[in-house]
């Protein structure tokens, strides 16, 4: 069913994340007929525009003009305008600053509609072949190795598929993380250019993904989004006197209290720093008594 844009409502509208032919035929119409456009990027929506003969105006709304340009948007909606919100690529709100216009809009009571379409995280999702009855989106991790690290951390113990949008010249740098943090052996599949001419799925483990990037010449191109196995549930199911018997058994074997918990580690859900101090409270006379007695 077909209807003009309401007045007053803020539509939030789903446009390609990269092949055009992925525009919906109700968003080309909500564009042609609201009133105004608020784009991320107006010279890159233009294109957009241009393309599907769209003459409708346009207003920027981003991430550095958002407090000043919502009061503008949410004034010219009370006075019954109907606008369009866009984003560069996909639906608005994911990642960028749209969640502000649309809890600004709710809050005073505008009506928000939105418009579906393409979205890199489903779209990755959908093809990576990890499960997807469960998963947690966390958008760009921080940009910097300690903070990366850190969040990282916090995420090593997830049991859901995670997904993670990057930039091509931080690649390389996560894949490091990731595989010092989740374990080398964790399955990921790496999602490039999605829907364009060049759409490419890389699927292995983090080892070979940091082995792949490393032997190539070329640096990592096009925007990246990461599918990331959860860490296998049994994994968090141990208990610490077994914690502390697998421990016990890697150092009774001569191998250092630092290295057995950093293995450990790569096997489980539990933190190095944590297993390292579990380590420290075993008695080696004790480790090494059972170990003669084994042999």
């Amino acid at each position: 069913m077909q209807t003009d844009p309401k007045p007053g409502t803020l539509y939030v509208v789903g446009t390609p994340i990269g092949n055009l032919e992925d525009m919906t035929f109700r968003a080309v119409r909500i564009l042609q007929t609201v009133d105004l456009i608020a784009a991320e990027d107006t010279r890159h929506t233009g294109k957009l525009l241009q393309h599907f003969q769209v003459q409708t105006p346009q207003v920027s709304y981003h991430d550095h003009n958002r407090r000043s340009r919502i009061p503008e948007l949410v004034e010219k909606l009370q006075t019954r305008q109907a606008i369009a919100l866009v984003t560069d690529a996909g639906m608005p709100g994911i990642s960028d600053p749209g969640y502000e216009l649309v809890k600004a809009c709710i809050d005073a009571d505008i009506s928000v509609v939105p418009i579906p379409g393409a979205s890199a995280v489903v779209t990755a999702l959908s093809a990576a072949g990890l499960p997807t009855d469960k998963f947690v989106f966390e958008g760009f991790l921080p940009a910097k190795t300690t903070q990366r690290r850190q969040q990282l951390e916090l995420l090593k113990t997830e049991t859901r598929t995670l997904v993670f949008y990057e930039s091509p010249h931080r690649l390389k740098g996560t894949l490091q993380d990731l595989g010092d943090i989740f374990g080398h052996q964790r399955q990921i599949v790496m999602a490039r250019e999605l829907t364009k001419f060049y759409e490419e799925f890389w699927r292995g483990a983090i080892a070979e993904a940091i082995s792949y990037y490393g032997e190539r010449e070329k640096e990592p191109q096009g925007e990246y989004t990461l599918v990331v196995a959860g860490t296998p549930p049994s994994q968090t199911q141990l208990s610490l006197a077994e914690l502390t018997a697998e421990l016990a058994h890697m150092i009774g074997q001569g191998i250092s209290r630092s290295q057995a918990s950093r293995e450990l580690a790569k096997m489980t859900t539990i933190p190095r720093r944590q297993l390292y101090q579990l380590a420290l409270e075993i008695d080696t006379s004790t480790v090494e008594q059972k170990s003669t007695n084994h042999l």
